[in-house]
């Protein structure tokens, strides 16, 4: 950080970070800058400041030495003033101020919240620091946010008096609801932003903190100019959106879902804390994974598009229900006059225009309209809004996808379908989705992308779905947001696209919050780390990051500033973790499948022998509440046990790795290890299979320059997986069953990922490996949707960290070996 100087005085550094800040000098004697009035009376100041006088005791003389510096030891004061005058200007408690920085650069922004003379005579005063949007986590993106907005943070230190430049004029906004005039100020605050967690936070229990501090210690004749509210107090919750508490429902939109592993654990987290959270869409350009979404939830409108498609289709979509004058009018749910594709029966003419589907000399007549979409439905590029048509007399063989400029003559028909389409929330309009969660996909970031570009990431199409996503969070406005990223995204570029997120969210004015949760900590035999990311609407609760329930070392380089997010306990024994699961707990009740497998179901044959079995076996429905009253229907029939086979040269050798813990390509005949690195032991001929291939590929001796054991490794019953994979190939991963002589299944990954059994999977085998691999570890969506739902009912205080009452799975059903065997 800069140095603060004067002139006279403050050469040294006094740094916004806490982790940098540094002492800073008193000056030489200065006649222009002097406390006035009368110093607050002792027990007052005592008071309000005992540990600046707490270290004087009876019978020993105060030691001068500690009012050396306020960030090593506190600096004892010999007096408390409200009061001061600098260059002949007068300065007052909880006035706001600019404090000189370095050379050129922008002077820092304080409040002054403390007065005192030290015990050496020396004039300091406290400032609690103004951030601008580049001293946050936002950093290179300050450009996002408001020039003149500021976030008052809790970062508060000792600064000689002859610091203060001039005053500044700073006041308290309330930009909810409607927007109402910025008065004349030279910056203006709406938020709190805090280091832990990186959190920026309403500013209501600051305000009253700041204000009770006001009235108890400046005297009516001094004044200040303090804090300014120019709208009604954020406490009050008066706006223009429903009220949370007036919900019955919450409804979910899940972008880049999968096979939507993500909403299906924040619903179930949320149903623990008494809130009903439900899926109404889900969008993602993966058809497999969107069908497995919707085999599970037939409630969902599942829709397998591009995000940006799905932008434009809202957008265009809002435009429609406003020129039909839909707006405000009345919906439900469901509307028994639609049927399944959301059509009607009236019937109108389409112009043929250039869509190729039928003869250009005729005119066809419209039965109904099934479907809408955006983007190039006939391959003719020519994105725009299409309508899928079912002609009359014809059958849905002839179905064709027609741009709305040729539905001109048809408009009774269009609003038919848009009216029930608007009735049915076929889409959502700006205030359907209460909740938008969703995982970007940011493959520029990857260390297997040769082509980074790390001076511009955003300029990598790679990325631009983070864009994307911010834009439709910025459109459709819920209340809250949960995005779920690789922890690359902070590593990357120095976290270019993290704080970039952060940023965009905090310009739409959202309260954020970042964590780094690891899903073994949450009752997973799998260590899994990933960034979570907290939005709220500044009318609404941020929620909190729950808290570890069992005891995961953690492990991977994380960049220094990053560090203190990931979710944990300040120490060990703050809390009552459980034993980190492992391998056995989570697949040793499956039964022996083949390399050859081709079974998509079967029967279990075997019980569950352990809490998380139990648990998993169970339907979805079954899986929260109470479930002593419940009817225990357990899933009998075993679905996607099945694994990748592996071709014929790959299982010789797979058939040959030793069924041992830690065994891999190094236990075959022919290799050495000598200092952790491989190498062909001369006195062995080299083994061939019998397809006159080596049994010991050259790529595994090569794998990271002969130093990787990974390539064909065994896991082993007692361990804790790093992470699921996409590719259920052993060439460079450690994914071969302890026992059997084949990968794990589609459905060993599933557990250890969390699916319950009972959810099934779509498409071939190595896609279904692919939506695994993909998905938001399901305990870890299920403690999020947890905090979730305390915070939309107001049940938790501002504290990042949030204690969870259950540890998954025990405590969330209870069964009996016998209702889980076949």
């Amino acid at each position: 950080m800069a140095k603060r100087g004067t002139p006279n005085a403050c050469d040294d550094t006094v740094s916004l970070l806490p982790s940098h800040r540094k002492k800073a000098k008193p000056s030489a004697s200065n006649p222009d800058v002097c406390f006035v009035g009368k110093p607050i009376p002792a027990t007052e100041a005592r008071a309000k400041w005992p540990h600046r006088y707490h270290a004087e005791k009876k019978g020993s003389a105060p030691n001068s030495k500690q009012g050396a510096c306020e960030n090593s030891e506190v600096m004892l004061a010999l007096r408390h003033y409200r009061q001061a005058k600098i260059d002949g200007v007068l300065y007052s408690l909880y006035d706001d101020a600019y404090v000189k920085a370095e050379g050129d650069k922008p002077n820092y922004i304080a409040k002054i919240v403390e007065m005192f003379e030290t015990l050496d005579k020396e004039l300091y005063f406290v400032a609690q620091w103004f951030y601008r949007a580049e001293d946050t986590v936002i950093k290179n993106h300050g450009e996002l946010v408001d020039k003149k907005r500021v976030f008052i943070s809790d970062v508060k230190d000792a600064n000689p008096l002859d610091c203060i430049v001039s005053k500044g004029k700073i006041v308290e906004v309330d930009l909810t609801g409607n927007k109402r005039k910025i008065p004349s100020c030279d910056f203006y605050c709406n938020m709190k932003y805090t280091v832990p967690y990186l959190t920026f936070s309403n500013l209501v229990n600051e305000t009253a903190k700041i204000e009770s501090d006001a009235s108890s210690t400046i005297s009516s004749e001094t004044g200040s100019n303090g804090v300014v509210n120019d709208t009604n107090n954020l406490a009050n919750g008066k706006n223009n959106e429903n009220n949370s508490s007036d919900l019955s429902e919450w409804t979910l939109l899940d972008l880049y879902s999968g096979c939507g592993a993500m909403s299906t654990g924040l619903c179930l987290g949320a149903s623990l804390a008494g809130i009903k959270l439900v899926t109404r869409w889900a969008v993602d350009i993966n058809p497999h994974a969107c069908k497995s979404l919707k085999l599970n939830h037939p409630e969902t409108q599942v829709r397998n598009e591009p995000a940006e498609n799905f932008l434009n289709l809202i957008k265009a979509w809002a435009k429609l229900c406003e020129e039909f004058y839909l707006i405000g009018s009345e919906r439900s749910d469901s509307d028994p006059d639609m049927d399944e594709d959301g059509v009607d029966n009236d019937s109108g003419d389409v112009k043929n225009e250039d869509t190729g589907n039928q003869s250009d000399s005729e005119d066809f007549e419209v039965e109904k309209l099934l479907a809408v979409c955006y983007g190039d439905p006939n391959d003719i590029k020519k994105p725009g809004l299409y309508f899928k048509v079912r002609w009359l007399g014809y059958d849905s063989s002839y179905d064709t996808w027609e741009p709305i400029e040729g539905l001109s003559d048809c408009k009774e028909v269009l609003k038919d379908f848009v009216t029930k389409g608007y009735k049915k929330k076929l889409l959502p309009l700006p205030g359907d989705a209460n909740f938008i969660c969703g995982g970007p996909p940011c493959q520029g970031v990857s260390g297997f992308n040769r082509f980074r570009n790390a001076e511009a990431p955003l300029e990598d199409k790679k990325n631009g779905q983070l864009i994307v996503y911010m834009d439709i969070i910025d459109f459709l406005k819920p209340k809250y947001v949960l995005m779920e990223n690789v922890v690359d995204i902070l590593k990357f570029s120095g976290g270019y696209l993290g704080r970039y997120a952060i940023g965009r969210l905090v310009a739409m004015n959202y309260q954020a919050r970042m964590g780094m949760m690891a899903a073994g900590s949450y009752g997973l035999p799998q260590f899994r780390m990933r960034v979570f990311l907290w939005g709220a609407r500044p009318t609404e609760k941020l929620p909190p990051y729950p808290l570890p329930t069992h005891e995961v070392v953690s492990r991977g380089w994380v960049p220094t500033e990053f560090e203190e997010i990931t979710v944990a306990y300040e120490s060990k024994e703050t809390c009552q973790l459980a034993d980190a699961l492992v391998l056995e707990d989570a697949i040793s009740d499956l039964p022996p499948v083949s390399n050859d497998e081709s079974q998509d179901e079967r029967k279990y044959g075997t019980v569950a022998r352990t809490e998380f079995q139990k648990y998993i076996r169970l339907k979805k429905n079954e899986m929260v509440g109470n479930l002593a009253t419940a009817q225990r229907t357990p899933c009998r029939m075993l679905c996607d046990h099945r694994p990748l086979q592996l071709n014929k040269d790959d299982y010789d050798r797979v058939c040959q790795i030793p069924k041992k813990k830690g065994a891999n390509f190094r236990d075959l005949s022919g290799v050495l290890v000598k200092d952790n690195k491989v190498e062909w032991d001369p006195s062995v001929e080299r083994v061939m299979l019998d397809s006159g291939k080596p049994l010991v590929p050259d790529y595994a001796m090569k794998f990271v320059h002969g130093t990787s054991s990974k390539p064909f490794g065994r896991l082993w019953w007692d361990e804790i997986v790093p992470t699921v994979v996409t590719r259920a190939e052993p060439h460079n991963q450690v994914i071969l069953h302890p026992a059997q002589d084949r990968v794990l299944t589609i459905r060993e990954n599933a557990r250890l990922q969390g699916f319950p059994d009972c959810y099934k999977l779509c498409g071939p085998i190595k896609e279904r490996y692919i939506q695994v691999g993909n998905a938001v570890a399901v305990p870890v969506a299920l403690a999020l949707g947890y905090t979730f739902g305390l915070a939309c009912q107001g049940l938790c205080d501002d504290n990042p960290l949030k204690t969870l009452p259950f540890k998954y799975p025990s405590c969330l059903a209870q069964t009996e070996n016998d209702d889980h065997s076949s």
